[in-house]
């Protein structure tokens, strides 16, 4: 059985050898095993803000698994549990090494985008008890909006707000992925809804009116309205891009709600031809993406507060836009 490392110190990752969750266990065939990867995906998404990541992060999950032996396998008394720890760690490390990666990134880093509300996965039953306020709601927790919160915070807020705010996981469980104490992660949690609190305003619209405000946003760009805009935007709205490096966009925020409004009638005047925009849910949000010959090349996501548009993010990365093909 491994031990914890004393608090405030990160424990290296793991090696594939069996959690410290010990017995005899219940059936561990493939199925039932495969059957906690939507589960595994869903996790890593929000953990580390881009789907190729939670894929690879996932895969090596399932490779460390698949290292034991059987016998060891069959030591685990829960499998979904050893497996959401290994996938955690793995996550803990990729954020920690994200960080120096993008400061090589070419213009600004914006989590990868996805079209629709994607898979919904229940928090797990039995977790430690949250204040309603606290709770996040996973459909929330998806939001582009939240996912660029969710960056601010370090590596260990992260995991340990997403583990038990969002997902109900206990902070002794949090403790074994993070590897600090359960008080220490206790920390770490309301840390990351403090910075929560002071980034995500509490005046969000209902569903509906943000819907509205998306498509007056829309009609009035392609009618080339600027007091349209203006009248949509915050006066300290802010619109952010992200190419890559592989797709032209402006490489610093925008910022003022008059100058979003200039900048977005300059991309309507320069609309190459067969450029169509759309109405599309984007992280479950109304949003609008752009499409040359049905081909996704650009995904507008908003941030709405009162009745403005306090944000909007810009993705034209094309490796970030893989899953948007059949949309």
């Amino acid at each position: 059985m491994t031990t914890r490392s004393e608090a405030g110190h990160h424990r290296p990752d793991p090696a594939p050898d069996p959690h410290p969750r010990l017995d005899t266990g219940p059936d561990t065939d493939r199925d039932t095993v495969m059957g906690e990867r939507r589960q595994l995906i869903n996790l890593a998404y929000r953990l580390l803000g881009s789907l190729a990541e939670a894929e690879d992060a996932v895969q090596e999950t399932y490779a460390r698994w698949y290292a034991m032996s059987r016998q060891q396998q069959d030591t685990i008394n829960s499998p979904g549990a050893w497996l959401t720890t290994v996938a955690g760690r793995i996550c803990l490390n990729l954020l920690g090494s994200a960080r120096a990666r993008r400061e090589t990134y070419v213009g600004e880093w914006i989590p990868e985008p996805l079209p629709g509300r994607t898979e919904w996965v229940s928090g797990r039953p039995g977790g430690a008890a949250v204040d309603p306020a606290d709770r996040v709601t996973l459909d929330e927790s998806i939001s582009l909006a939240f996912l660029v919160v969710l960056e601010s915070m370090t590596p260990a807020e992260r995991v340990a707000f997403i583990l038990h705010d969002v997902f109900c996981h206990s902070f002794a469980e949090v403790a074994e992925i993070v590897g600090r104490s359960p008080a220490a992660c206790r920390q770490l949690a309301s840390s990351a809804r403090r910075r929560i609190r002071t980034a995500r305003p509490s005046s969000t619209p209902p569903p509906a009116r943000r819907t509205g405000i998306v498509r007056d946003f829309k009609q009035a760009w392609e009618a080339k309205d600027i007091d349209a805009l203006i009248g949509l935007l915050d006066p300290e709205a802010t619109a952010i891009a992200d190419g890559g490096g592989l797709a032209t966009t402006f490489l610093h925020p925008i910022e003022g709600g008059e100058q979003i409004a200039h900048a977005w009638i300059e991309i309507a005047h320069r609309r190459p031809a067969g450029m169509t925009f759309l109405e599309q849910v984007v992280n479950g949000q109304p949003g609008v993406v752009a499409q040359v010959d049905g081909v996704t090349v650009t995904v507008f996501a908003f941030d709405i507060v009162g009745d403005r548009i306090k944000h909007i993010w810009v993705v034209r990365n094309p490796e970030k836009l893989r899953h948007w093909a059949a949309h």
